[in-house]
């Protein structure tokens, strides 16, 4: 799945889709929980907490203007499987399968910050093997590769 560019149809989608899970799952997708999904969804790179808030400040959104409350919609989302975490960089992006429980490989551009999300089994499945085998209890399992995306390498080639 490619998550370097999104259309308002992706958004509006992802939004509904959102909704759905929620009420599947019992649990309440606030407006603000909502806004701070869709402003990732709308995003063309991965978003920090901080950059959010200034979209919120800027929406005019009076509560929404402290980083508690801005957390607390993320960690709910990311709870729900909405979003994604990518702690090297302490950034927030969509979740393309967000019915279907996983753990992600991430391709980061460190040029323009777009980032790719892979959902490959057999990656899981060697990495789960290999932690196994250690005898090592894995909460999570999210693999970020950085580096440079086609565009980018495309762009590179023309300057050179």
């Amino acid at each position: 799945m490619n998550s370097c560019r999104t259309s308002t149809a992706d958004t509006q989608q992802a939004l509904t889709q959102a909704e759905t899970l929620c009420q599947q799952r019992g649990v309440r997708l606030t407006d603000l929980r909502r806004r701070v999904l869709e402003i990732i969804w709308s995003s063309t790179t991965a978003l920090g907490a901080y950059a959010i808030l200034d979209v919120l400040r800027e929406d005019g959104r009076q509560g929404a203007s402290a980083p508690p409350t801005v957390y607390r919609a993320l960690d709910f989302l990311l709870e729900q499987g909405l979003i994604h975490r990518l702690v090297s960089l302490n950034v927030f992006t969509v979740c393309h399968q967000p019915g279907n429980p996983h753990n992600g490989q991430f391709l980061i551009c460190q040029d323009c910050g777009h980032v790719n999300e892979m959902n490959n089994l057999e990656i899981d499945h060697l990495l789960r093997a290999e932690t196994d085998g250690c005898g090592f209890e894995t909460r999570t399992r999210i693999v970020e590769i950085l580096g440079r995306c086609s565009k980018c390498l495309e762009e590179s080639a023309r300057h050179d």
